[in-house]
C-alpha cells in the first residue's frame, strides 16, 4: 500500500471514527470536556506515522471494538449524530470496513452475499450495542428507539417549508423539487380519547425568481394513510417522519401518519380500532387534502404493515362475529366500518401477517439481525397476553380473515428478515383470489431497512424505487378505473 493510499485511508477513517468519538489513540491533543475541566486525549489519525500504518489500523480496530462495547447511544445522543456517523462509514474503503467488521466479529460476505461491507458494519455495531428487550422497560425502550431513529434521519427532512419571501425564491433548487410542510392535528381515537396525526403536504414553487404563493400539488387526487412499525409497542410519528416525508416529496400525495395507542398499556386490537378511526376521519376530510374519499391508499411497515392489511380487509369485508367478540365497543367499530369507502390500494412493507405459523425465514434470519426471535417474543407477549381476544383471531392475524376482496396490493419484503416468508405467503394468498398484487423484495436488506434510507446509499436508492413503484402501481389503478367508467 502506497503512502498516499495510507494517508487517504487514515483521513477517511478519522472522519468516521471522530463522528462517534469511539477511538482514543495516536497523537495527544488536549481538549476540555463540556461538563468538566478534565483533559482528555483526542486522536488525529492523519498524523499517525506512515511506516507503521498497517499496525496502527489494527490498533485502531481494537480501540474501536473496545469503545463500541462501552458506547451508550442514549448518553451520547445528539440531534442526527447517528446520521452523520453511520453515513460517514460508507465512505471508508472496503478493506478498512472489512477490518472493522472482523474486529467486531460481524457477518461476512459469505453469510450475506447481497450485503455490502457498509451495511454489514452497521449490523455488527448493532449486534454489539443491542440490549435484550426483555431487560428493558417498555417506556425506556420507546425513548431509546425514538432517539436513535430520529438521530439517523437527515436533518433536511426536519426543515419546514415556510411562506417567507426567502423560502419561495429558490434559484438553485431543481425545477421538480417539492417543499414539504407538515402539521400535527388531534383527532379522536377509537375510545373518544385524543390521538395525534401528522399531515404532510407537498408544495411546488412557481418557476422563476418572483415570489408567488406556492400551490398544493396533488394531481392524482390521492392521499396516503400511514401506520408506523415497532411491534405494536414502540415507534411514533417522529420515528417514521423521514419515510413519510419522502413519500410526500416523491409522489406529491398528502400523507397522514397515525400515532395509534401502543401495547402493553393498550393491547390488541386497540391499534386496529384506532387506525380505523383515523381512516374514518380521513375519509370525511379527504377534500382538505385535495383527494377523493375513493382514493385513499394505505401503507405501513412491520407492525404497521400488518395494520394496513387488517384495515384493508376489515373495511372491505368486515367480520361481524369477530367484532362482537369485543362486546359493545366491537359493535361500534363494526357499525363504523359499514359506511366507509374502500381503500384504493395498499403498500405493506415487511408486514406482520401470520402470528402463529413458522416459515423458513423464521429459522434462517431469527438471530443476529435487527429483529430476532427474542424481540418478536417480547412484542408478541406485550400485544397479546392481556388482549380480550384469543391469540388466534381474525383481528390479530390478517391471514386468518377474509382477503378475497382486498384492494390491489404492493407488497414489499426484505430478504434478511424473519418475517420475509409471511409477506410472501400473504401476497400469494391474494394472488390466488385474483387480486392485483405486485411483490418487491429488497435483496440484502434487513427488517426495518427504511430507517437507513439516508445513511446507506443502496438502501436509500431501494427506498426511492419502492415509493416510485407504488406510485406507478396506484396511477395504473386510477387509469384503469377511468377507462372502465368511460
Amino acid at each position: 500500500m502506497s503512502n498516499s493510499t495510507i494517508l487517504s485511508v487514515n483521513t477517511l477513517l478519522n472522519k468516521a471514527v471522530k463522528s462517534m468519538n469511539i477511538m482514543s489513540l495516536g497523537k495527544e491533543k488536549k481538549h476540555q470536556t463540556a461538563d468538566t475541566n478534565e483533559s482528555v486525549e483526542l486522536v488525529d489519525v492523519e498524523d499517525m506515522p506512515l511506516k507503521n500504518a498497517s499496525t496502527d489500523i489494527n490498533d485502531t480496530c481494537s480501540a474501536i471494538k473496545d469503545k463500541v462495547l462501552d458506547h451508550n447511544l442514549m448518553n451520547n445522543y445528539q440531534p442526527h449524530l447517528l446520521h452523520y456517523a453511520i453515513k460517514s462509514f460508507g465512505y471508508l474503503p472496503t478493506p478498512v470496513l472489512e477490518s472493522l467488521i472482523g474486529c467486531l466479529k460481524g457477518p461476512t460476505s459469505k453469510q450475506y452475499m447481497h450485503v455490502d461491507a457498509h451495511l454489514r458494519l452497521i449490523l455488527a455495531v448493532n449486534s454489539k450495542l443491542k440490549t435484550p428487550l426483555q431487560l428493558i422497560e417498555m417506556t425506556e425502550l420507546r425513548k431509546r428507539f425514538a432517539a436513535d431513529a430520529v438521530a439517523m434521519q437527515a436533518p433536511k427532512v426536519w426543515q419546514q417549508a415556510s411562506d417567507t419571501l426567502f423560502s419561495n425564491i429558490k434559484p438553485f433548487t431543481k425545477k421538480s423539487e417539492r417543499a414539504i410542510s407538515w402539521e400535527d392535528k388531534t383527532i379522536a381515537n377509537a375510545d373518544d380519547g385524543d390521538m395525534t396525526i401528522r399531515c404532510y403536504q407537498s408544495e411546488m414553487p412557481d418557476k422563476g425568481f418572483v415570489s408567488k404563493k406556492v400551490q398544493n400539488n396533488n394531481s392524482d387526487e390521492t392521499v396516503l394513510l400511514f401506520f408506523h412499525g415497532g411491534g405494536f409497542c414502540i415507534g411514533d410519528l417522529n420515528t417514521h417522519h423521514e419515510f413519510c416525508h419522502a413519500i410526500c416529496e416523491q409522489t406529491g400525495w398528502p400523507v397522514v401518519s397515525v400515532d395509534y395507542r401502543l401495547a402493553p398499556e393498550h393491547p390488541a386490537p386497540a391499534a386496529v380500532r384506532d387506525c380505523i378511526s383515523a381512516y374514518a376521519w380521513l375519509a370525511e376530510h379527504s377534500e382538505e387534502f385535495g383527494a377523493l374519499p375513493s382514493r385513499i391508499v394505505l401503507a405501513g411497515d412491520s407492525a404497521g404493515g400488518g395494520l394496513s392489511t387488517l384495515i384493508a380487509q376489515q373495511i372491505i369485508s368486515p367480520n361481524e362475529n369477530a367484532w362482537l367478540d369485543l362486546g359493545d365497543i366491537g359493535q361500534q367499530t363494526y357499525d363504523l366500518l359499514q359506511g366507509l369507502p374502500h381503500p384504493m390500494a395498499q403498500m405493506p412493507l415487511y408486514p406482520v401477517t401470520d402470528i402463529e405459523n413458522d416459515y423458513p425465514s423464521w429459522e434462517l434470519y431469527g438471530e443476529g439481525l435487527l429483529l430476532d426471535h427474542a424481540d418478536v417474543a417480547v412484542f408478541d407477549a406485550a400485544c397479546l397476553e392481556n388482549s380480550p381476544l384469543p391469540r388466534q383471531h381474525i383481528l390479530t392475524s390478517p391471514m386468518l380473515g377474509d382477503n378475497r376482496n382486498v384492494c390491489p396490493s404492493y407488497v414489499v419484503a426484505a430478504e434478511l428478515d424473519v418475517l420475509r416468508d409471511e409477506a410472501f405467503a400473504y401476497a400469494e394468498q391474494l394472488k390466488s383470489y385474483g387480486i392485483a398484487v405486485q411483490t418487491h423484495t429488497v435483496l440484502g436488506a434487513p427488517h426495518g431497512f427504511i430507517h437507513f434510507m439516508s445513511v446507506h446509499q443502496r438502501l436509500g436508492q431501494e427506498t426511492q424505487h419502492i415509493i416510485t413503484g407504488f406510485a406507478s402501481f396506484v396511477r395504473e389503478i386510477i387509469k384503469t378505473r377511468a377507462l372502465l367508467s368511460a
